[in-house]
């Protein structure tokens, strides 16, 4: 009768918080396995790309008339006063805070699609086919296996989000070390904003408060939901009704604008531009409801991601080996 022999253990034995790495190395390498997430990860960067090719080609174009005279009829224009005209009338390519708010705004509905479509691979899976249970029999508690997988979509949120607004940043600094060194750079020629390293504090920023909050409550239902089909109809009902909602009753109806708190989206973009510099009288759309008042929303919405999770975790039943 054939016996089996078992090696004992001879590596080196880590603390249980060590555990988070590998649960989130599993998960983003089931991800990155599949075509559809870099189909879904190429589509996203395009509007990274029209940023980035948009400052090049503002740059190049400044070199060329640099090099000839612009002549309008009889009028001779100067073409360095001409090039500053054009980037004042399209501060959305010229590298201020208003290149990273738009950025940011646009970048992010792309970001949910791709979390929809992600988050029964990254998170539900394991609900759904019961893997969550075999994960906690080891000697780890429930909050390592959550903050595993809480690191695993705060990397897709980065790549999508903070990696290519650092490197719109790092192109504007390769152009003009100002940038990177002057606060008040952009103040001579292209009135209020931050540069240098406020505006990369503040890049940072939007990028940590859009990990933490969509982090949070993509974690949340697809720990619910588990399946995709019923994780986008989650985020259509947290994110997309309550949207045109709020526009309704504030931009049709002018009711006061506290109401646009039901937008989660608008209190995302609206503490963003607080991140980037922008006073609230300069926030878009207006009117706008406090700072506070978007902050108070955001944290009570990570609060009740993190009660949910905390019941959903108690219900699983879990057998520890002696």
């Amino acid at each position: 009768m054939m016996q089996l022999h078992y090696r004992p253990w001879t590596g080196t034995s880590h603390a249980a918080a060590w555990s988070i790495w590998p649960i989130a190395r599993v998960a983003l390498g089931l991800l990155l396995r599949r075509k559809l997430f870099w189909f879904l990860y190429v589509f996203a960067l395009l509007i990274f790309l029209m940023f980035f090719f948009g400052s090049l080609f503002f740059d190049w174009a400044q070199g060329m008339l640099n090099d000839a005279p612009v002549q309008l009829g009889k009028l001779k224009v100067d073409p360095n006063r001409a090039m500053e005209f054009v980037k004042t009338q399209l501060r959305v390519l010229s590298g201020t805070r208003e290149t990273y708010a738009t950025f940011f705004g646009l970048q992010g509905p792309m970001t949910a699609i791709v979390l929809c479509l992600s988050g029964a691979v990254l998170v539900g899976n394991d609900f759904a086919r019961g893997a969550v249970p075999f994960y906690l029999a080891k000697p780890i508690r429930r909050w390592h296996y959550l903050a595993g997988k809480f690191v695993a979509i705060g990397a897709i949120i980065s790549l999508l989000t903070t990696v290519p607004a650092l490197v719109l940043y790092l192109q504007q600094a390769f152009n003009d070390w100002n940038y990177l060194l002057d606060p008040d750079f952009f103040r001579a020629n292209l009135g209020k904003g931050p540069a240098g390293l406020p505006l990369l504090a503040g890049i940072l920023g939007c990028g940590a408060l859009l990990t933490l909050v969509l982090g949070l409550v993509l974690l949340t239902s697809a720990a619910y939901a588990q399946r995709t089909m019923p994780i986008i109809l989650v985020w259509s009902a947290l994110f997309l009704f309550p949207r045109a909602l709020s526009r309704a009753l504030v931009d049709g109806l002018r009711y006061d604008a506290h109401w646009r708190l039901l937008d989660l989206w608008n209190s995302l973009n609206l503490l963003g531009q607080a991140f980037l510099g922008f006073d609230h009288e300069e926030t878009t759309p207006k009117p706008q409801p406090s700072f506070l008042a978007a902050a108070i929303v955001l944290g009570g919405v990570c609060v009740l991601c993190l009660i949910l999770l905390r019941r959903r975790m108690m219900r699983l039943e879990v057998v520890r080996s002696a």
